[in-house]
Parts: structure tokens; sequence; C-alpha cells
């Protein structure tokens, strides 16, 4: 897109913003100094009216966004789960964006699964319903599989949303640096970093197939787990811009009151929510990534069900173990052992003091444990934790951004239903099973299975590699005593390897 145009976007969004009183609220949000908050409202004044109204019903920043289309609002939606970057207050009324828009006509729903699928809607599908969810990329129609008579739900792709959404995250990257030029403080809260994220975000979820695959894995990973589900795909009636799952009925986990009416244990539902989003995140390594209210809903005897599969998250299994035994030690409030784990992990740079370290994480967690019930908060203790080792030179690692990001809408999901949970003490048996589980003798001697498989794939070249290193050994001349030091990276990695292969064919 050219200048030109990314400057009359620009224009527009300054101009909602200033129409709908959402200027001032970002303004604060970036720290923008006094007088240029006050140049911004005499400048944005006589602009205002060129700007869109948006619903007055909203709060000033979700009115501005709804105005502005489904990119914006897409936006809003990403920054709901960024209270590190817009503040607590900013992200809960971003909330109120999930599933807000109007949807797009029922027609031309019907056009894009015909294009899709190859074939018109009432051929594959009997009940062909209107829309009962509208959202920034999607919709949802309530539908009957013609085939199997099993009742479904269709997503369906807004028509055009691909380019319109292109343009507008084109403008983003030039908003993002125009901000970054004109409030230099703004640049610690990485904007065109933002951005990235949300291009990203979006990518994937233009791409239902990709979808569909993550809702498949994740109902696979927790088919065993009591009182979760997640919908089945059914692919055949699935493609790029139409996903099809199996119809859930549930009440949703907005409807607190309702819930409760229908005789579901909020206590028991909030510590499930917790611990449920633990375990596929330390167990499986696969968690889902936005597990706010409109994406949950809860079964007439209390099945948790997870919706909407576009975000999610990714750990390996070393960053897992890693992640828990930060959790396990502030558990036990073992600070030294928690800065150790950050050292071995190589998290914090070398050359930093580790009972300096320590005692940071002792700032973090006494003030924490100290509180009550209501006040205990694991998010909390994460956002606290990033910053102390920011200050020791941690590099961010986005995977656990994510992680931190998702239990804090964990947490806010899990209070509205008991808001005297103890994040702590509902974590500590998924953090203990898991610790049993990867911890000890049995778990090194997987590992070291696991180790030999793979040596076992390249073991026909071993012998090439310790002969080819040998070689440019003796080529370099070493003297006697310095030999096993000079023998290189590749001739050290290829006797370990041979030398832990070995180990673990006497074990097994």
């Amino acid at each position: 897109m050219g200048v030109l145009a990314n400057l009359w976007r620009l224009a527009r969004t300054g101009a909602t913003f200033q129409r709908t009183g959402a200027m001032d609220e970002v303004l604060e949000a970036l720290e923008a100094p006094p007088a240029l908050r006050a140049a911004a409202r005499i400048l944005g004044w006589p602009l205002a009216p060129l700007g869109l109204a948006g619903d007055p019903a909203l709060p000033p920043l979700p009115r501005a966004l709804t105005a502005l289309g489904p990119a914006y609002v897409k936006f809003g939606q990403t920054l709901s789960t960024r209270p590190d970057v817009v503040g607590a207050r900013l992200a809960a009324e971003l909330s109120v964006l999930q599933d807000r828009l109007a949807p797009f006509p029922e027609a031309e729903a019907r056009a894009e699964i015909a294009r899709e699928l190859g074939a018109p809607a009432d051929e594959l599908f009997a009940d062909f319903g209107p829309a009962v969810a509208a959202a920034s990329i999607a919709q949802v129609h309530p539908a009957v599989d013609r085939a199997t008579g099993r009742k479904v739900a269709v997503k369906v792709l807004r028509p055009g949303v691909e380019r319109a959404f292109r343009k507008d995250v084109d403008a983003f990257f030039f908003i993002a640096e125009v901000i970054e030029l004109m409030l230099p403080a703004s640049r610690r809260l990485r904007p065109r970093a933002v951005c990235r994220h949300f291009a990203q975000v979006v990518a994937t979820e233009l791409d239902l197939r990709l979808e569909a695959s993550a809702a498949a894995e994740f109902r696979a990973n927790s088919r065993d787990d009591p009182g979760f589900a997640v919908p089945e795909v059914v692919w055949n009636l699935s493609a790029r811009r139409v996903l099809t799952l199996e119809w859930v009925d549930g009440l949703p986990m907005s409807d607190v009151p309702a819930i409760a009416a229908a005789g579901v244990d909020l206590r028991d539902l909030s510590r499930r929510v917790i611990q449920t989003f633990l375990r596929h995140a330390l167990r499986d390594g696969f968690f889902h990534g936005d597990m706010h209210q409109g994406n949950l809903k809860v079964a007439p005897d209390g099945t948790l069900i997870a919706l909407d599969f576009g975000i999610m998250g990714r750990i390996d299994p070393y960053t897992r173990r890693v992640y828990a035994e930060i959790l396990y030690g502030f558990l036990q409030q073992d600070y030294r052992r928690v800065a150790e784990v950050h050292f071995e992990a190589g998290y914090v740079p070398e050359g930093q003091d580790l009972e300096t370290f320590a005692q940071a994480l002792r700032s973090i967690g006494e003030p924490i444990f100290g509180q009550d019930a209501s006040r205990i908060s694991m998010a909390r203790l994460l956002s606290h934790l990033f910053e102390v080792t920011e200050r020791f030179g941690m590099q961010t690692r986005t995977e656990l951004i994510l992680l931190q990001r998702t239990m804090v809408v964990v947490e806010g999901v899990a209070r509205t239903l008991d808001p005297q949970v103890n994040m702590w003490r509902t974590a500590q048996p998924v953090v203990e099973e898991f610790m049993h589980a990867n911890l000890g003798p049995a778990a090194a001697l997987r590992d070291l299975r696991r180790t030999a498989t793979v040596l076992a794939r390249f073991g026909p070249r071993l012998p090439d590699v310790v002969e080819r290193a040998l070689r440019r050994a003796a080529v370099a001349g070493p003297e006697p005593d310095d030999a096993p030091a000079r023998l290189g990276p590749a001739l050290a990695g290829a006797l370990a390897g041979a030398a832990a292969a070995a180990a673990v064919a006497l074990l097994l």
C-alpha cells in the first residue's frame, strides 16, 4: 500500500479515535507527555467530524475499533490478551470485543461454502440456520450434516477478509512506525513487534485448515481428560475458508448465574479451568492460547468445552521441564533453586550473580505468598518474573510470553467463578504430577531411550564423522598433550554420541 493511502488511514484512524474519545486512553497507555496530549486534542478537534461515530453504548476504545472495521476489532482482541502492553484496565475494556460484530449475509456464507466444498450448502447441510456468532474473521452457522444427520457448527470466513486484513495490517505497521517516531517512550512497548505478532496470529486464523488440524490434535491429546471436551472436526465438510465441527450444547462461560442455576459446582469448575490449562501446557506442550469466556462453554453435566482453535501455543519438552521446575520452586519458596534453573537453562546470561538473582526472585515471591487467596496470582508472579529477568539480561522467549498471557486470561475466568480460588494450591497437584513423571530415574531412562533412537538414525554416519575429524586433527599436527583439546567439536560430538549410544544399549 502507498504512503498516501497509509496517511489517509492514519488520519481516519486518528479522527475516529478523537471523535469516540479513545485518543486520550491511547495516549495515556503510550505514556505520551502532557504537551503531546494537549497538542493531540487541539489538532484532533477539527478532524473529529471526519471520524466514524461507532456505537455509543461501547467504551471509547472498543467503540473506535468496531467503527473502523474487522481488522481493527481483531487487533483489539489481540491487545485484550496483552495487559503487559495496554494495562489491565484497557485489556479488560477490550475484552468486550469478542463476538460483537454484526454477521454478514447468509447468502454470502452459502456462496463461500459452495466455492470451497464444491456443492451448494443445501446439498451438504439440512437446516442451515442464521449465524449464531460473528467475529472479526468468521461467523458460525448451526446446521445438520445431511449425510449423517448429526448437528454441526459451520464456521465461514468473511468474504474478502484476507485482502482487507492485508491492507489494514500494512496500515498498522505504518501507524506503529509513526508512534515510535513521535513517542520515543513508546518503544519499550514495541509497537512494531506487537504488529508482527498480530500479523502472525491473523495469518494462521485465515486458513481454517490449520485451525481444523489444531482442533484435531487438541482433541486427541485431551481425549481422556475428565470433565473436558473438544468438538470433533468433520473433515469432509472443511476447507481453507470453511470449518465444520460437531455441535456442542452448553451454557456460555460468561453466564455464571445460569451455570450455578444448572447445579454446576462453581468452585470445582474454577479449579478445573486452571488445572486443565496447566495440564495441557505441561503434559502435552500444546495449549489453547485464547481461553477467554467467549471460547468456553459448560455442558449440563459440568463438562468444560473448548471452542475456537485459531490461537494455540506450543512448548518444547525441555522448556516445559524448566517452566515446571520454576513453578515448583516458587511453590516450595525455594528461590535459590528457581535461580539455578534459570542459569542452567541459559535464560540468564553468564556473568550475572546467582545469589543476587535469587534475592530478586524472593522479592517477587514473598509478597505474593503473603496475600489472601483472592489476591494470590500466578499470572502476576510470572509477569514480575519476566520484569526481573529482563533486568538481568534475559532474552524474551515468545512461547513463555504466550503462556503467561493465557495464564492471565485463565485466572480471570477462574475468578469469575470463584473469587477466592487459590491459584497456587490449585496448580500444585498438576505441577507435582508433571515433576514426578519427568524427573528422576524413570524419566532419565526415558530420555536415554529417546537419545538412543535419535543416534540410531545417524549411526551409519558416525564412523565417517569420526574418521574425518581424526584426519583434520592429524593434518593440524597437535602436540600429544594438546590432542584431546584440539580434536574439534565434530569429533567430540561423535565420540560423545557413540558413548551415549553404547551406554543406552547396555541399559536396555
